[in-house]
């Protein structure tokens, strides 16, 4: 068997800031390379430091640890900086997952770069990419939008930001929440194709995958218990009509020649360039 085949041994861990990602449900999910930057830490920031104890524990080991979230990081900040100053190895950690995704450490992190200091990923569970993995929707363009507004009318107005982006969707939300979230993404986005998934690598996990108004119908999503993320497909390819040409280049006529207008809404909406362009000058003439 080829050497290069083998796990290579552990390295010393070099002083940093180290964001290390932590399991989402299941515990066998920390990566070795994690447990080797948490046992070399000089300390371990944590956003709620009871569930970091559980999480070191697990593993036997005993760290000092801050508490690092949206109260207690402007006060902390200047310490963990001089900390860092000093050689030392911190590692940041999420109440679960990755850390800097939905939640306050890239505060941390740009202060980091600010002051010239090492910063190191350490990659691992993300909640984020494992509801791609299993909902079977497209994956070669998504956006992570957090967690929803908790009161409709902010919530449809977030969500209408989403109504033509071509590219698939991903969000959190709360069991309460989830009946009135996904009626509102059906109201504001369409019926299509959409998957929520609940407690990833835990016991009950479950992913539900289905067209928006099958998933507001189903009786098992009126509130579910546990972490959930939904998973929205793009929208499906529905050809221009003449009136939504028209009245996207009036609007890119305000600012833009006919020839930029063309080539511009060209790329966009598919078409031949010369057709719009004629299109575009047609207007222009008749608003003259």
């Amino acid at each position: 068997m080829s050497e290069s085949l083998f796990a290579p041994p552990p390295r010393p861990v070099e002083p940093g800031l180290y964001c290390v990602a932590t399991p989402i449900g299941n515990l066998r999910d920390i990566t070795l390379r994690a447990l080797d930057v948490l046992r070399a830490a000089d300390v371990v920031l944590a956003e709620d430091t009871r569930m970091a104890g559980k999480l070191l524990g697990a593993y036997d080991i005993k760290k000092p640890l801050l508490r690092y979230d949206d109260h207690a990081g402007p006060q902390v900040l200047p310490h963990i900086l001089e900390r860092l100053r000093e050689g030392q190895v911190v590692a940041q950690i999420s109440d679960a997952g990755t850390p800097l995704v939905s939640d306050p450490g890239f505060r941390l992190v740009q202060a980091a770069h600010e002051a010239g200091l090492k910063i190191h990923p350490i990659p691992g569970a993300s909640s984020v990419l494992a509801a791609l993995c299993i909902a079977g929707l497209p994956t070669d363009r998504f956006m992570f939008a957090g967690f929803t507004p908790n009161k409709t009318t902010a919530r449809q107005r977030f969500l209408a930001e989403f109504k033509s982006l071509s590219s698939t969707v991903v969000l959190f939300e709360t069991g309460p929440r989830l009946h009135d979230s996904l009626s509102d993404m059906l109201a504001v986005l369409g019926d299509r194709d959409a998957a929520v998934c609940r407690e990833l690598t835990k016991l009950y996990e479950t992913c539900v995958r289905g067209r928006l108004s099958a998933l507001v119908a189903d009786p098992a999503l009126l509130a579910p218990k546990g972490e959930i993320v939904v998973v929205l497909g793009p929208p499906e390819d529905v050809a221009p009509s003449q009136d939504n040409i028209d009245e996207a280049l009036k609007s890119a006529l305000e600012t833009l020649s006919p020839s930029e207008a063309a080539q511009k809404l060209a790329q966009i909406y598919g078409l031949p360039r010369k057709e719009i362009y004629n299109r575009a000058l047609k207007l222009k003439d008749h608003d003259e």
